[in-house]
């Protein structure tokens, strides 16, 4: 038990502190994963997913961003193994990120859990220096722009799951905190609480609300999604809405394509004055999901 509160401890202290900025998808609803080690599926034990994201469409230079995940679950051991990769490209600098992920579900009886997750990254940010017109080519400062920089970070995570509940917090680069060369990727921190409601209704709702806190910014974010059951078939399409502080709105469309494909599609905008030069940012999204739980984690 001392170990189980130290944890969380660890976790909650590194959210009050400052970082530098934030790379994330927007449609992490669907699969927490993304921005919690600790996220596990409590249907399927192996679960693959891919998501390119394009930030600030039209403006020149705006983020773009690829990511992967993998993740397997052994129901015996209440253990999960899990990947996530991710390269980031906004102007001329290229981000990227390998991270290995383990996590332990502690199970309370067979509804409730209690899952904890760490993860430890390998982060390579490097300049394109051929996207770069220098005035002055004899400029010393040319060859410190193309050295890259390597280093390695980690990530800790906590969610307690159960009766379509998820409530998880998360704290990612904590080394940032610490060495000054790892602050390229900063530490970011999260809050969030998404209730999944399921019936044999035809159509559910889901509800989540998150908080976020990078560098000295925090945003807040509420979600609502709307699940439509087609054909006898359960949840095909998914339509949703989210409002981000400060200023930001979006839709969510997803379709299950059969029973381990889903493809869904995220759009956001943001009324500031990036609005004047983009048409706003777009997400897809493929998850594919095998081998349903045939039981739950031991107790």
């Amino acid at each position: 038990m001392k170990k189980l509160i130290f944890l969380i401890l660890l976790i909650a202290s590194a959210i009050i502190v400052d970082a530098q900025s934030n790379i994330r998808v927007n449609n992490y609803w669907q699969n927490p994963y993304y921005i919690n080690p600790a996220a596990i599926d409590e249907d399927y034990t192996t679960v693959f997913s891919v998501a390119a994201r394009k930030q600030w469409f039209g403006f020149e230079g705006a983020p773009g961003t690829l990511f992967a995940t993998a993740r397997t679950f052994i129901s015996p051991l209440n253990t999960q193994f899990g990947l996530k990769v991710f390269t980031d490209k906004i102007g001329y600098t290229n981000t990227s990120n390998v991270a290995l992920s383990y996590a332990y579900s502690v199970m309370f009886n067979r509804d409730w859990r209690l899952n904890f997750g760490i993860n430890a990254s390998y982060q390579n940010v490097a300049d394109n220096t051929e996207d770069i017109n220098y005035d002055v080519q004899s400029d010393p400062s040319i060859y410190m722009t193309q050295l890259p920089e390597n280093n390695y970070n980690c990530d800790l995570g906590a969610q307690f799951s159960g009766k379509g509940l998820n409530v998880g917090i998360s704290t990612q680069n904590i080394f940032s905190l610490f060495f000054d060369e790892n602050i390229s990727q900063s530490n970011t921190n999260y809050f969030y609480a998404i209730y999944h409601h399921q019936s044999t209704y035809p159509v559910n709702l889901q509800i989540g609300i998150a908080a976020i806190q990078y560098v000295k910014m925090f945003q807040m974010e509420v979600n609502f999604t709307t699940y439509f059951d087609i054909n006898n078939q359960p949840e095909v399409l998914d339509l949703g809405l989210f409002y981000r502080t400060k200023n930001e709105m979006g839709a969510i469309a997803g379709v299950k394509l059969n029973d381990t494909f889903h493809l869904s599609y995220s759009y956001d905008f943001a009324f500031t004055g990036i609005s004047r030069y983009s048409v706003g940012t777009h997400e897809l999204m493929l998850t594919y999901k095998f081998n349903k739980q045939k039981y739950r984690p031991q107790l």
